[in-house]
């Protein structure tokens, strides 16, 4: 098996958090996580552009995305820091651009910018005052927004006329650690619009649903590779699951918490659900590495104690 594991930081948009009432000893013990899976050799670590809790907002916390990047970019070590999924329209997009450059230099060249449309939050992005955008100009603000960065990273004075943006001389100093650029992930399976922008501009994709859903996606995706000339291989292939990992099933079973096994019972169960004993576990693993996953985004319901992420890096790792 030749997959990489990435965790997701439980920031407290789910929950995680709400068992500790002291927001700096919350953060302490997010972070732990961060530190844990830089130790234990996973891959990578992501943050979501999350304001609030969900389903429901409540009052708990729940960290920013990019101050906490730029805290575990320094408190972290080795692993890749990414964002999954930053909101184009909730940044300016050059200033974006600029601050992941930023965070790309306090990590010594470790970040994944993770951009996707947004939009399916509307009572947070209500809450907040952002503008209702329908989903065509979404996707208009997402091609802008991924010109507009890349733009920022590569020219010396970056310049770009669009619909909702506007670059005029922009100078972006640090442009960041990687070479040609930062890698840029873009997040989403519509087949006609966001997998053809994966296949013009994207170093990696994010997508979700079970395993036909993701080979059907990915089947997709080498069409749009090819038409545009660009070799299918070179994008980097990311999918999340939901993971809860013990001797047993049983055991498993009892590390979710009750809010998870809520969520759970309202998206139910499927073939990205892993859930049992290390045997059960690898091939669920197996059969999102022969849909043509590269990388398995881990969402740990019992995160915090680390158990699960020194168990299944024993397993796995």
């Amino acid at each position: 098996m030749s997959l990489q594991f990435g965790v997701g930081v439980p920031q407290g948009g789910m929950m995680q958090l709400a068992s500790i009432k002291d927001p700096v000893e919350a953060y302490e013990a997010m972070t732990r996580v961060a530190q844990t899976a830089d130790e234990l050799g996973f891959a990578s670590v992501w943050l979501s552009d999350q304001f609030q809790t969900m389903p429901q907002p409540v009052q708990e916390v729940t960290f920013e995305c990019w101050t906490t990047i730029s805290a575990l970019a320094r408190d972290t070590k080795r692993v890749r820091i990414g964002s999954l999924i930053t909101c184009p329209t909730y940044r300016n997009p050059a200033l974006l651009a600029k601050m992941a450059s930023t965070v790309d230099v306090l990590s010594h060249g470790r970040l994944t910018l993770g951009l996707g449309t947004g939009g399916w939050n509307e009572r947070q992005d209500r809450a907040y005052g952002y503008d209702a955008v329908d989903a065509p100009a979404r996707l208009r603000h997402l091609r802008e927004a991924i010109q507009v960065m890349l733009n920022m990273w590569t020219q010396d004075e970056a310049v770009f006329e669009g619909e909702y943006y506007h670059l005029r001389g922009a100078i972006n100093q640090p442009k960041g650690v990687q070479k040609p650029h930062i890698p840029l992930l873009i997040a989403g399976g519509g087949e006609k619009v966001t997998l053809k922008l994966v296949a013009q501009y994207a170093d990696a994709c994010h997508i979700g649903g079970d395993v036909p859903t993701l080979q059907h996606k990915l089947a997709i995706l080498k069409q749009h590779c090819k038409a545009v000339g660009r070799d299918y291989e070179s994008i980097h292939r990311i999918a999340s699951a939901f993971c809860s990992i013990g001797e047993t099933h049983e055991q498993a079973m009892a590390r979710i918490p009750e809010v998870f096994l809520g969520f759970l019972r309202q998206v139910g169960i499927n073939t990205t659900t892993l859930i049992g004993s290390p045997a059960t576990i690898r091939e669920g693993l197996a059969a999102l590495e022969a849909a043509g996953v590269q990388e398995v985004l881990l969402l740990f319901p019992d995160a915090l104690q680390l158990d699960s992420l020194h168990l299944f890096a024993k397993a796995f790792i």
